[in-house]
């Protein structure tokens, strides 16, 4: 066991210890700028998303999509992990979470408009694709090994490792505030998830559609309250954010490179772009040009670090739980804190709700990144049962026993290996995503208010030509997925 740790260490060390962060901010500005600017110019579209139907009645629309993998998104990162980049960093750390958030979304909109573009049909008419089936029918066949380890490491990291931190973060929370025993939390959470998992695609599209509203909502309201009373300090916590950012002013020890450091960090393991979870959600929707979905998941990222994140910091930051220096206070004992310091002491049930909300949202969201996995690897119906009863053993292990959770050390060092080869396959990809790019923006320019794909004018790409059938895809004709 000790040598697996050590091994999955030094993974964890190069990977997040310094070659991964760098390397997605260098390529997320590379990005931005050969696509002009997307994440800017296409700011506007993104809103249009919450009022888009899907032309087929039972597909999963581009919302229902967003929904998704924005309660992927929103979690622990949210709730916790601003509080402990607050307290690491500064309130700096705030400013270069909103930065690298930006700069995530032109990522977010390439590798999710990738996945759009090489998704494929299943039998039942569901739409699946993401990095791995990319890799397949974007590179080639030669590079399955690649996809393989892709698959692996999403599965892993997500459908294993993220669930167990899930269900321990909800079993902490309600023991803690409610005295409620973890067996209980753990036994009802198990099973509200497998209800859900066992509904596919379609049943889980519907609860992260009643869920992930609500919850954003009455937490942006919340927000929005303690703002609005502490409004007359609000200036000056903008103002202590960008002094600290750029080292006018040190809060803690480290001043401007601590709060750069936390906030990236802190901001890529919240919003998830160029990690290359999100893609595996995104390649579900039914929508009429792949750009379309790529500008969705873009806001995916931008109501997960800007709002949502935001909504935790000035929490935080407007309390008189935050003490800049202080140590020992951290996570979400620290947003707790500072909630009871503005609401008095019911907020902290409040927040257990909160965390119930968003952890149970990220279960949902990481099965589905496992399903996808397992879908790639192998067409045998019985491997997704394995991996329901897996997952739902996974969520119980580490709702009941929060020590067990320490069994899954290799989740973050995996992940890291999967944002690497996410990045690989975005850069390599990055042409003929700029190729469809300068299709949806030739047809915005004559007058196309929605923008077609239309898979002929692409004969070279290994498209499936009947996931662009019908009022989205006429122009594109039909036939068998092309293998």
């Amino acid at each position: 066991m000790e040598l697996l740790e050590g091994f999955f260490g030094a993974v964890g060390d190069f990977t997040w210890g310094w070659a991964l962060i760098p390397i997605l901010v260098i390529s997320g500005l590379f990005i931005t700028a050969l696509t002009g600017f997307c994440q800017f110019t296409f700011f506007t579209r993104m809103f249009r998303v919450m009022f888009e139907r899907p032309d087929s009645k039972n597909a999963i629309s581009a919302r229902e999509a967003l929904l998704i993998s924005v309660g992927g998104r929103v979690g622990g990162g949210n709730i916790a992990g601003v509080a402990v980049a607050i307290t690491l960093g500064g309130p700096g750390a705030v400013f270069w979470m909103w930065a690298i958030a930006l700069v995530g979304m032109a990522t977010s909109l390439v590798e999710c408009s990738l996945a759009q573009l090489y998704k494929r049909r299943t039998p039942e008419g569901d739409f699946r694709g993401g990095p791995a089936r990319a890799i397949i029918y974007g590179l080639g066949a030669e590079y399955r090994w690649l996809a393989i380890i892709y698959a692996v490491c999403l599965i892993a990291a997500f459908a294993l490792g993220f669930n167990a931190f899930q269900g321990n973060t909800v079993a902490g929370a309600a023991q803690d505030s409610l005295g409620i025993d973890r067996i209980w939390i753990g036994v009802g959470l198990t099973v509200v998830t497998g209800f859900i998992v066992y509904g596919g695609i379609h049943r889980i599209a519907k609860a992260a559609d009643v869920v992930v509203p609500i919850m954003a909502v009455i937490y942006i309201l919340l927000a929005l309250y303690i703002i609005v009373i502490n409004i007359g300090s609000l200036p000056g916590v903008i103002a202590t954010i960008f002094a600290n950012a750029f080292g006018l002013e040190e809060a803690v020890g480290g001043g401007m490179g601590a709060a750069i450091a936390q906030g990236l960090r802190r901001g890529l393991f919240s919003n998830e772009a160029g990690l290359g979870s999100a893609p595996n959600v995104a390649a579900t929707a039914e929508v009429r040009h792949p750009i379309a979905q790529g500008i969705t998941q873009a806001f995916s990222v931008f109501i997960d670090t800007i709002v949502i994140c935001s909504c935790t910091a000035f929490i935080i930051l407007l309390g008189g739980a935050y003490v800049p220096g202080a140590e020992g206070v951290d996570g979400v004992v620290l947003t707790q804190q500072s909630l009871g310091s503005h609401m008095g002491g019911w907020a902290e049930y409040f927040l257990t709700l909160a965390i119930l909300l968003f952890s149970f949202s990220s279960i949902i969201y990481n099965y589905y990144l496992g399903e996808n996995a397992v879908t790639f690897m192998t067409d045998n119906p019985a491997a997704l049962h394995v991996l329901r009863i897996v997952i739902m053993g996974v969520v119980l292990l580490g709702a009941t026993a929060p020590g067990a959770t320490a069994v899954f050390f290799f989740s973050d060092p995996l992940m890291g290996v999967l944002a690497l080869v996410n990045l690989v396959v975005i850069l390599m990809l990055l042409p003929t995503c700029l190729r469809i790019l300068k299709d949806f923006r030739a047809q915005l320019k004559s007058g196309v208010d929605r923008p077609v794909f239309n898979p002929d004018d692409f004969p070279d790409l290994n498209i499936d030509r009947t996931a662009w059938t019908g009022k989205s895809g006429q122009r594109g004709g039909s036939g068998a997925p092309a293998e």
